[in-house]
């Protein structure tokens, strides 16, 4: 055959093998049943395994672990589209009642579709940082389907891809839930707690201190190291259980992982135990994790200084008051009579009339002077102020309604004097006085 005849074959074989597949609809049917098929398949089987636990599914959802801690989350899944839903977000711990799908797209999805605790994590109105502002948690509602694991179900998130894993829950998973609340406030703290947070990282021979910054509403600390010259941070997104804490990712030291924190409640510490005398322990302190020498300021023989607190000025709504000073105020105002309140709280060191606490009032009530003496106490770079009289009267004992707020200032343990990198309304330079005994802090302006 020559060569023409067979190009002309080929050419004609090829133009009926084109026609063939352009006007067959036969193959395009099957292909689109099979894919139909398969979704329907995965859609019935991620239904029935979420039927298939009868204690529920647990997981702890992890929005975002670089800047976000994990929530713990309960779902007992039932027939008809129904969900029974629980969760550790705030101490409204017990089940809600809401409705699910298993929806069909590109995959399959789990979608909860009516409003219930996971949807605090998907609120942008509810954002834990500043940086998360109209963003919220970062959380989501819809979970794409990608099977099962060692009886685990592997889901990823529609808003970031991240992995979330459904494990099966237990009874005893229901009934404990309540209990993450207490640990939650204990690393919380309250109004007396210490205002201060350590990391302690013990590798069997040294003991190395981190300043441990912790966000309570995005359960996320930054731990930087308080070693002079050290770059060393640590990032822990944190979730709860009735125990303690578990962090994210693993702290490492000597080659150990130390993932859970138990909470001690005697100490009020989370310790992480690993072996041959290595640990991680979270603390609270009330000695600040970085001392400086601004208190040098205040002692005898410097230049005349005056500190105060206004209130009804920038000064009060100073995020640096701490609510134990905020509350020691209130019971003030509470104490006096009707009309009259606490306008001020000033220092005056090295005056002409000596070292003073100058208390004002509205109302018409008259000032109050505390008399002091300021003593360095050096070592521990605070200083201790003394008590010498009342409006310069030596025998008589403090005002009943002023006596625990001036206490907090006025100890034997002393005072942590710290001048602030910021500025509240105008250009004077802040300086917080913070007690060396308790969580009081007062924010003041250098006048």
């Amino acid at each position: 055959m020559k060569a023409k005849n067979i190009y002309k074959y080929l050419a004609i074989s090829l133009i009926a093998l084109f026609l063939g597949s352009c006007t067959s609809t036969e193959v395009d049917a099957k292909f689109d049943q099979n894919a139909t098929e398969r979704l329907s398949s995965r859609q019935k089987e991620l239904n029935d395994v979420l039927l298939s636990s009868s204690e529920g599914w647990k997981a702890v959802y992890y929005t975002d672990s670089t800047q976000l801690g994990g929530w713990t989350h309960l779902f007992k899944f039932l027939p008809e589209g129904k969900v029974d839903m629980a969760s550790d977000f705030n101490s409204l711990t017990g089940t809600y009642k809401s409705q699910y799908e298993i929806q069909v797209g590109s995959t399959v999805s789990l979608v909860f579709t009516t409003e219930n605790r996971i949807h605090l994590l998907s609120d942008a109105n509810n954002s834990p940082t500043a940086a998360l502002l109209a963003k919220g948690y970062l959380g989501d509602f819809q979970f794409f389907y990608y099977g099962q694991k060692n009886g685990d179900i592997i889901f990823k998130t529609n808003r970031n891809g991240h992995e979330v894993r459904f494990v099966k829950a237990t009874a005893k998973d229901w009934t404990d839930l309540p209990k993450n609340t207490p640990i939650i406030n204990a690393i919380t703290g309250n109004e007396v707690s210490p205002l201060y947070r350590l990391l302690q990282i013990n590798d069997g021979s040294t003991v190395q201190n981190y300043d441990f910054d912790y966000n309570t509403a995005a359960r996320f600390g930054v731990a930087t190291s308080l070693v002079a010259g050290s770059n060393d941070v640590q990032n822990l997104a944190l979730a709860f259980t009735p125990t303690g804490a578990t962090v994210k990712p693993a702290l490492t030291v000597k080659g150990q992982k130390l993932t859970n924190f138990v909470y001690d409640s005697a100490t009020n510490n989370f310790v992480a135990t690993g072996t041959g005398g290595v640990s991680a322990t979270l603390k609270f302190s009330n000695v600040p994790p970085r001392l400086t020498d601004d208190y040098k300021i205040l002692l005898p023989g410097k230049i005349y200084a005056r500190f105060g607190y206004y209130v009804d000025d920038y000064t009060e709504d100073a995020s640096t008051n701490s609510q134990l000073f905020v509350n020691e105020l209130a019971k003030i105002n509470a104490s006096l009579p009707k009309g009259v309140a606490i306008s001020s709280v000033q220092l005056y060191l090295n005056h002409s009339l000596g070292n003073f606490i100058y208390y004002t009032f509205t109302g018409g009530q008259a000032a109050i002077f505390h008399y002091i003496d300021v003593v360095e106490d050096a070592p521990n770079q605070k200083i201790i102020l003394k008590h010498k009289s009342w409006n310069g009267n030596t025998t008589v004992a403090a005002p009943a309604f002023l006596a625990n707020f001036d206490k907090n200032l006025v100890n034997t343990t002393g005072v942590y004097v710290k001048k602030e990198n910021f500025k509240l309304g105008y250009t004077n330079t802040v300086y917080t006085f913070t007690s060396a005994s308790s969580s009081f802090r007062m924010t003041t302006w250098l006048l």
